[in-house]
């Protein structure tokens, strides 16, 4: 989270306009940017380019170094009030507290000798100390209250017993009276007990000094607050002027100025420091019998609590993203569903006009309730349809045509549906045995086979993809490399378009499609805070890194869920090496046809001018090895696992080492296992599921036999281009992972009854063609992520249009590339 939220959120409310204006700073560096990369077009051109650039990087660094001394003057006239006010407030306090301990150690005197004269038995009479009963005590008492600022009532509840007023500073005078060890000192004390009982004037000198020294405490704790807070605050900024600008300004002005300005100095903070201890001395001394530790624990529990924002990583910002997109969908459904959502502001409600019973039935039957009780129609009618012999196949059927419309429509959310599968498996008793009788199963046999298949080696693969995408994601491994690569390009407009694209391919092989968008918008951001409003060049890379992800979703088993999906139709299982030999040089094609549809259509010219992305100066840490070490030893078991099957049995099984290490090490946390893509996870689940009961009903087998008599006398690669058609349509207008779940089972199936069996290939051209859809904006996550982007101005970069008229294109460029090359490259690898 910036550190803009942290300071508002632990600054003090009185202080605030005292503090650095750290929102004003940024807007400063943003604005250098721009202008250092956007040099005004009056300004003449000089002979001497590289002078020129020299010249601005040293007004640049005039410019924000001003602005720096600007703020430091402010905070150090602040910071030397407020340290003489609340220094002159404590050694005032010091003082009535050393008095208020001199009182108490005459009083001590006067009960030790009148202890005395008990034991040599005179009879004087017995009365308190005549230092007690002076007008300094009195005008001391009324001083120290006066000058008491917080409320009394904060300790009522500690000071009273029944009623009577009993004095806080009785176990200091035990502690004292019991160091003598003789019996009438003892018996002295409980004396003491009695009168200081009756004597609530001492005892509100008491509580007002305790009042006094907790507000002296929380001011000079705020006090240290103040210089920690702006320190940090000038370090960030000037970090963040380097980072943006290119410059070394931080160091120098952090060593030569900010460490020489008043409120910073090492000696400023010391004082600062013991005078806080002689405040936790002083309660202690007063209030819990000199235990400082006590002592400090009591006044920090009057301090108000540090905000702590952690900064946000590219997986947390994707899941944000997620959640709020699944949460528009719920706020949609509820509203469709139960007729409420929102209350209506009072200004917006409707006049209460008695309205007809039609009216009122379609105020209440909006668009997603409709469509709801459409689609359950459909499936009851199904269910008593006699659409199968089988009575199995009938309610698998019906219960397909109902999961189908359900994912399609959306009009609950996807993983909710997922769940409903082993619902209605089970209890419409679909899956059959698998021996040549093909009996129904009982209920509680079709619990036990469709729940043990749901969670299947394939799962575990996607649980480990997930686990790697956010160690990579939350040490900023990914974004470092990233940056790295980038840096290297230069400003030259195609070229950074292409850099982008293919960052943005890699980074969805291996933190998935859905991350990888995020991940390269926030790199690119610097770039498009300097292109001038409504730049074609804007567009067009936020477009390239939109399609490029998808495209780099065909590009490892692990880039999307529909690859997993395929992965399980696809028998035996394709290792990652012949996955790769398909994927990439289709995926390389694929955004070299793109890229020049994009150059073509925006024509990004020589004009355009292009902040350089600048690497980080982080080094690697650690941690950051050891996650990348772990990450390739994974990604090359899973290229290998084929020639180690009699060790490892399945992929899924080599995913789990990812998982044990970051868990076990304390990488991840249960926080991060908690914000995995579960909803994901069902999804696939359900999918499984899916699948699972429509072979074991036999449904499967006979739709495959029917589309065979249709496709009967094809060619293998006419039936791979109808069913290519069918997925690129369908993953267009549905997400791309339902229509995985829904078609790749059947072409499995189809391709396993011809008389030329290849259903690997089939299942692949259609996987790969499943991220090849990207038309419209909810054609897939990337594009979702795309047509969010906004300016500064909170203007949308992209509208509904700009991707018709390129996205439509790149599917078509993509769908050729896969039933040409893909078709071939898969035929050679025996698919």
């Amino acid at each position: 989270m910036k550190f803009s939220h942290s300071l508002q959120f632990n600054a003090v409310p009185d202080w605030a306009d005292y503090y650095i204006n750290y929102s004003n700073l940024k807007k400063l560096i943003y604005q250098i940017e721009k202008d250092t990369v956007l040099p005004s077009n009056n300004r003449p051109a000089t002979a001497d380019e590289e002078s020129t650039l020299i010249d601005s990087s040293s007004r640049a660094d005039n410019d924000f170094r001003r602005a720096c001394d600007k703020e430091l003057t402010k905070i150090v006239k602040f910071y030397e009030a407020k340290e003489r006010e609340l220094y002159e407030e404590f050694q005032h306090l010091l003082t009535d507290v050393g008095m208020f301990e001199d009182e108490l150690e005459d009083m001590m005197a006067s009960i030790t000798s009148e202890s005395n004269d008990r034991r040599t038995g005179s009879s004087r009479p017995r009365r308190m100390s005549s230092s007690y009963n002076t007008g300094k005590r009195k005008s001391f008492s009324a001083r120290a209250r006066s000058n008491s600022n917080m409320n009394d009532d904060d300790d009522s509840g500690e000071d009273s017993d029944g009623g009577a007023p009993r004095s806080p500073l009785l176990p200091l005078t035990r502690r004292r009276m019991s160091q003598s060890g003789t019996e009438d000192e003892l018996r002295a004390s409980q004396m003491w007990d009695d009168e200081t009982y009756a004597d609530s004037a001492l005892n509100d000198t008491r509580i007002t000094l305790k009042k006094r020294i907790i507000q002296s405490y929380v001011s000079l704790s705020e006090l240290r607050s103040y210089i920690q807070l702006n320190s940090t605050g000038f370090s960030k900024g000037l970090k963040k002027y380097d980072k943006t600008c290119g410059r070394n300004l931080r160091t120098p002005y952090l060593e030569q100025t900010l460490a020489n300005a008043y409120p910073f100095k090492t000696e400023t903070r010391k004082e600062l420091d013991n005078k806080i201890g002689e405040i936790e001395s002083a309660y202690a001394r007063l209030l819990t019998e000199g235990n400082i530790s006590v002592a400090r624990k009591d006044l920090k529990v009057h301090l108000r609590e540090h905000v702590v924002w952690e900064r946000n990583t590219v997986w947390r910002d994707m899941i944000s993203i997620e959640r709020r997109a699944e949460a528009a969908t719920v706020a949609r459904g509820q509203r469709g569903l139960l007729g409420g959502g929102a209350a209506t502001p009072p200004e917006q409600k409707e006049m209460n006009i008695p309205q007809t019973f039609w009216g009122r039935l379609r105020r209440r039957l909006n668009g997603q309730l409709l469509t709801l009780l459409v689609i359950i129609s459909i499936f009851v009618a199904l269910l008593y349809a006699p659409t199968f012999e089988a009575v199995e196949q009938s309610n698998c059927a019906a219960m397909l045509v109902f999961v189908s419309l359900l994912w399609a429509t959306e009009v609950i959310p996807l993983f909710v549906t997922s769940l409903l599968v082993p619902f209605l498996v089970v209890l419409l008793r679909i899956c059959r045995t698998d021996d040549e009788h093909h009996k129904r199963m009982a209920a509680p046999d079709v619990t036990k086979y469709i729940f043990g298949a749901m969670w299947t080696p394939v799962i575990m693969l996607l649980l480990g993809g997930f686990v790697i995408a956010g160690a990579m994601s939350k040490y900023n491994i990914a974004k470092l490399m990233a940056t790295t690569v980038l840096s290297r390009v230069g400003t030259k407009p195609r070229n950074v378009l292409l850099a982008n694209m293919f960052v943005a391919m890699i980074a969805s092989m291996w933190i998935s499609n859905v991350a990888a968008p995020v991940l390269c918008y926030s790199i690119i951001a610097p770039v498009l805070r300097t292109l001038p409003a409504e730049s074609n060049f804007a567009k067009c890379l936020i477009l390239g890194i939109a399609l490029a992800s998808n495209v780099g979703g065909m590009a490892s088993p692990i880039a999307s869920p529909q690859n997993i999906v395929a992965l399980q139709n696809m028998k035996p299982t394709p290792s990652w090496a012949e996955w790769f030999f398909v994927s990439l040089p289709v995926s390389v094609v694929s955004i070299l046809l793109i890229w020049g549809l994009l150059l073509f259509m925006y024509a990004p010219g020589k004009e355009t001018t292009i902040a350089p992305i600048r690497s980080s100066k982080d080094k690697f840490t650690g941690t950051q090895y050891f996650i990348s070490l772990v990450t390739f030893l994974t990604i090359g078991l899973w290229c290998i696992e084929r020639n180690y099957e009699g060790i490892f049995g399945d992929m899924g099984v080599i995913a789990i080492i990812p998982i044990v290490l970051f868990f076990g090490t304390g990488i991840l946390t249960k926080e991060d296992f908690n914000n995995l893509l579960w909803t994901v996870v069902i999804l696939a689940m359900g999918g499984i599921a899916l699948g699972k009961s429509v072979n074991s009903s036999g449904l499967l087998q006979t739709i495959a036999h029917a589309i065979r008599d249709v496709v009967e006398g094809m060619s293998m690669w006419m039936v791979m281009f109808t069913f290519a058609c069918l997925v690129l349509v369908m993953a267009t207008f549905v997400s791309h992972t339902v229509a995985a779940l829904i078609i790749l089972p059947i072409v499995a199936e189809v391709g396993t009854a011809m008389e030329n069996p290849h259903p690997r290939l089939l299942v692949m051209t259609a996987a790969l063609l499943c991220s090849a859809a990207m038309g419209l904006p909810t054609s897939g996550f990337p594009n979702m992520v795309a047509i969010s982007q906004e300016n500064e101005l909170g203007v949308r970069y992209l509208s509904v249009k700009d991707f018709i008229k390129t996205g439509i294109p790149a599917s078509l460029l993509a769908f050729g590339v896969v039933i040409s090359l893909g078709y071939f490259l898969s035929s050679i690898v025996g698919f």
